[in-house]
């Protein structure tokens, strides 16, 4: 096949469609403490990106958010056995020695009885901070963190390029480690213990030290880091929108946590948001930019971010409809139910594999001489 002829590569979606769905999916997940929807919401996220994930280093990230989840969970669970539980409970598991505190440590216990009612608690607490972490590595599995540096605002820039320098060298120490200890084993000498440890610590620091001032030599010979002259009443501007517009993202989220808050909650948060966006776009001309091939929001993005902000949407609708459905009780112990429409809203989070991909757009083919 000829050059001219080949396809062009499959075009990816905006990678802050990614983050939309996987953002629509994480609050879901906050709304309900039912085992059953946070199993469902597991499975969804992990089909979608077993079906849609690209063939590349960074989508195989989504193994080490299962094991933070199941780390995080297991935690939980021997904090509620070791430290005891806040709910009380009749049905007593075990008695454990207890240890005798001071009496500044009131209200702190170690050991004591270990109640089904105090675990099963941290077992719905601890599986909805799981599914949380586990929809962030599904974002970081389906989104490209260089092209999603891209799309920042140019406010944001230095610190989305910091996180994405420092995300990019991990990979690199890695690769390093196993390499010196392939060499060590290769010629006999001990890759183990904390004698390989340490020798093979020294040659990992000088090869990353060695990066760091190569890339900053490129970063400074392309300009970063220069920033364009801007008026003093803009800057000031800019500090007062985004100070504000923060403060008030996080007195409306306050207040939409709380019920003597729900009144002017959301008008606050929306407020905030519209000031802090405000505030970053003006913070922008301080480091103008152009972008090669800047993503665009097509409609298959527009529908994979739209199925996440509704399955957000729809799991807060049945929160207040039917608390008891999302937050199974434990005193007394009931086995939980799925509900049946919280249940088809999470489903709606599958949209994206369930799309097809959009073809790839021909090459133009070289004239013929």
């Amino acid at each position: 096949m000829s050059e001219g002829s080949r396809p062009a590569p499959v075009p990816q979606l905006h990678p802050g469609a990614w983050w939309l769905w996987a953002l629509g999916l994480g609050t879901a997940a906050t709304r309900t403490t039912n085992p059953l929807l946070l199993a469902l919401l597991l499975v969804t996220s992990a089909y979608v990106v077993l079906t849609c994930r690209p063939d590349t280093p960074w989508s195989r990230s989504y193994s080490a958010f299962l094991h933070l989840a199941l780390a995080v969970l297991v935690i939980r669970l021997v904090f509620v056995v070791v430290l005891g539980s806040p709910v009380p409970g009749s049905h007593v598991i075990v008695t454990l020695p207890e240890v005798p505190l001071p009496d500044w440590a009131q209200g702190i216990r170690l050991g004591g009885r270990v109640t089904a009612e105090g675990v099963v608690f941290a077992l719905y607490d601890g599986l909805r901070l799981a599914t949380l972490l586990v929809c962030v590595g599904a974002a970081n599995s389906l989104a490209s963190p260089s092209r999603l540096l891209k799309s920042l605002p140019g406010a944001l820039y230095e610190a989305g390029v910091a996180v994405v320098v420092a995300l990019t060298f991990a990979p690199h120490l890695i690769a390093d480690v196993q390499r010196l200890r392939a060499a060590r084993r290769l010629r006999g000498r001990p890759d183990r213990g904390l004698r390989g440890l340490s020798q093979v610590a020294l040659p990992v620091l000088e090869g990353a030290l060695e990066r760091s001032v190569a890339l900053a030599a490129a970063m400074d010979a392309r300009g970063y880091g220069r920033t364009a002259d801007v008026p003093a009443r803009v800057r000031r501007t800019t500090a007062v929108l985004t100070l504000g517009g923060l403060l008030g993202v996080c007195a409306g989220t306050y207040g939409l946590l709380t019920a003597a808050g729900g009144t002017y909650g959301l008008p606050v948060l929306v407020g905030g948001a519209v000031a802090a966006l405000a505030g970053l776009r003006l913070g922008g001309r301080r480091s103008p930019r152009t972008r090669y091939r800047p993503d665009r929001w097509t409609p298959r993005a527009c529908l994979v971010a739209g199925s996440g902000v509704a399955v957000a949407a729809l799991m807060t609708l049945a929160g207040s409809a039917d608390p008891q459905a999302l937050h199974p009780g434990v005193i007394p112990l009931t086995a939980p139910t799925l509900p049946l429409w919280p249940a088809a809203a999470v489903l709606l989070g599958l949209l994206p594999a369930l799309l097809p991909a959009p073809l790839p757009a021909p090459l133009p083919k070289e004239p013929s001489s």
